[in-house]
């Protein structure tokens, strides 16, 4: 029978994260907070009124970067706790308490920007030429101006972001630390359900009968809170298309995009050609599964089964970095050391308690080590989490090497290239160590089940839900709960048309379960970093090292180039769809083998 989950007292210390490599002691924590205080005030001081001048803009962005490393480090301590276990009240009210802090200290920065943005081009390039990572800053400085508010104004917007930012955590609050998801029962057994067993366990539970339960259970639940859930949704879009309207955007889509510096038609030729492109393609998988498997039909909840169920290893937690360091092996030792470092070090919160975040994530505090969240269990799919967030934590550790915090942190369209190219890895290994048809073909189904479905059909179908939203208020309409469900299922339906059956359960309530609505235009670069990452993953298996020596200076580059500029440098041309294509192509032929395999192994 499946056990409760544990609290977050009770779980095994070595399944956490270690948290002390930002700060030993909590004394610590509390000396840089009123050490960011001091520090803030001589900033202020110091350069209030004064930025009109390359030298003095130097020093000033040499002692912001300074403070914007110690926001950084109190902003992680705070909130990763309150991730891990969303229940613990004192670890939410940190959370909340360096919120307020840094809404303040935001505030009181927000000069730096505002007089930056009237200095004329000379000036600005004076300070861009200092290094590439001054050039990086600058550079979105001039992206800027255009929508530039009086300081006043923008001061009042950072000194609000607890509050503009309440939908977010209200959206959290509710699903980790509200809903009661209670129990279900399948022949004589209790199972216990949350929100995070579902996600993680149950929706692709090997036993029909009991993955079928759990979702009804889990859309009975959803179903209970989607009015409020919607209202809060309203309350976000409803924020970005007024700031959008205040800084002379007619568009909220054209504001959300302008700081990833990709366009309009990139963002649609995405969502498009996916929609249209890839969904045969999943239609037929699935179809595929459904004989495979006997079903009667295939279900929203029936989608990311494995395709050979009793033929599905376990992996233990134990087996993890076997599983890591042979996928990595392409990229070379020194590589697989620095992602190595994970274990020994507890980068890795691997608990499943009560509270916490379903899901999974990567971050890094500068000058630190990362951090991961994710809800372990003994499955191919948890080492696919695992290793597609350790994907991230190499390109943030080998941009941190190579870039002040001013230049770091690249372009969100690409952010997901690094994850994702470690999953093809990892599909490579696997397929490389296959001793069987049997295995060959359960290999290659990880792909379309774990990797491909993850990013580019269950992110990109939000994206295509979200991009409606948005036509909605950019027209000057609203929406309700009744409504939101109406455009998550058209977008459902538009992809996978008669291959599933969208009317066992409540797939429309899809929209409450992701967090991304309240990130922005995010849900979409899933897909488009995938493309990115799959070409560079064909030129690896065309060139060998020549490619891999080009992913590597790639995963260095930091802000210090615009996406489609990094992109090339991975040898990845996106200025056209062609990438697109081929990716499509790529997962087209990939199900075909697998269909070829199925038939081989009947013969």
């Amino acid at each position: 029978m499946p056990t409760t989950p544990l609290t977050r007292a009770a779980v095994d210390p070595k399944e956490t994260w270690d948290l002390t490599a930002i700060y030993a002691t909590d004394t610590e924590f509390e000396a840089d907070i009123n050490r960011l205080k001091e520090l803030t005030h001589d900033f202020a001081r110091m350069y209030t009124g004064r930025l009109t001048e390359a030298p003095v803009i130097i020093d000033a962005l040499e002692d912001y970067a300074n403070l914007a490393t110690i926001i950084d480090h109190l902003n992680h301590y705070a909130f990763l706790p309150a991730s891990a276990d969303t229940t613990d009240a004192a670890a939410d009210a940190r959370a909340n308490r360096i919120n307020t802090l840094t809404a303040s200290i935001n505030g009181q920065l927000t000069f730096l920007t505002a007089e930056l943005q009237q200095q004329p081009a000379a000036v600005l390039d004076a300070v861009a030429a200092h290094d590439e990572d001054m050039a990086a800053y600058i550079r979105h400085i001039k992206l800027t101006q255009a929508s530039a508010l009086a300081p006043a104004a923008e001061k009042v917007l950072a000194e609000l972001g607890p509050t503009l930012d309440a939908p977010s955590n209200i959206r959290g609050n509710s699903v980790f630390a509200d809903m009661d998801f209670g129990h279900f029962t399948v022949a004589g057994t209790d199972y216990p359900l949350s929100f995070v067993s579902y996600e993680e366990i149950y929706q692709k539970h090997p036993d029909t009968a009991v993955r079928r339960a759990a979702y009804h259970q889990f859309c009975a639940t959803l179903a209970k809170y989607q009015n409020g859930m919607a209202a809060g949704y309203y309350a976000q879009v409803a924020k970005e298309k007024a700031l959008a309207t205040m800084r002379g955007y007619d568009s909220v889509i054209d504001y959300l995009l302008a700081p990833q510096e990709v366009t309009r038609a990139m963002f649609d030729r995405q969502i498009d050609g996916i929609m249209t492109g890839l969904a045969p393609v999943m239609r037929r998988y699935v179809t595929h599964i459904k004989q495979l498997w006997g079903l009667d039909h295939i279900g929203y909840t029936d989608l990311q089964i494995d395709l050979d169920p009793t033929f599905a290893p376990q992996v233990t937690l134990d087996h993890a970095p076997d599983y890591v360091q042979a996928a990595l092996a392409p990229m070379g030792p020194d590589y697989q050391a620095l992602i190595g470092r994970a274990f020994p070090e507890r980068w890795v919160d691997f608990a499943a308690n009560v509270g916490k975040e379903s899901g999974a994530f990567a971050t890094k505090p500068y000058g630190v080590h990362p951090y991961v969240l994710m809800s372990w269990s003994d499955t191919l799919p948890a080492i696919y989490t695992l290793i597609h967030e350790l994907g991230h934590t190499g390109q943030m550790s080998l941009a941190d090497t190579h870039h002040s915090i001013l230049g770091h942190e690249p372009s969100t369209y690409i952010v997901e290239g690094p994850s994702t190219f470690h999953e093809l890895l990892l599909t490579h290994s696997l397929i490389a160590q296959a001793d069987s048809p049997r295995m060959k073909r359960f290999a290659l189904s990880r792909l379309l089940s774990d990797t491909y479905f993850h990013n580019c059909v269950t992110h990109l179908l939000e994206a295509a839900f979200q991009r409606e939203v948005y036509r909605l208020i950019d027209a000057g309409e609203s929406f309700d709960a009744a409504r939101l469900n109406q455009i998550k299922k058209g977008v459902l339906q538009q992809f996978w048309g008669d291959a599933v059956d969208l009317d066992d359960g409540q797939p429309e309530l899809t929209w409450m379960r992701q967090s991304h609505y309240y990130m922005g235009l995010y849900s979409y670069t899933y897909s488009a970093a995938m493309v990115v990452s799959t070409g560079a993953y064909l030129r690896v298996k065309a060139d060998g090292q020549p490619a891999i020596t080009d992913w590597q200076h790639f995963l260095t580059l930091g802000d210090s180039l615009p996406p489609v500029e990094a992109a090339a440098v991975a040898g990845v041309d996106i200025t056209t769809d062609s990438a697109l294509k081929a990716m499509i192509a790529f997962l087209d032929d990939t199900e075909r083998q697998i269909e070829a395999l199925s038939a081989s192994l009947t013969d």
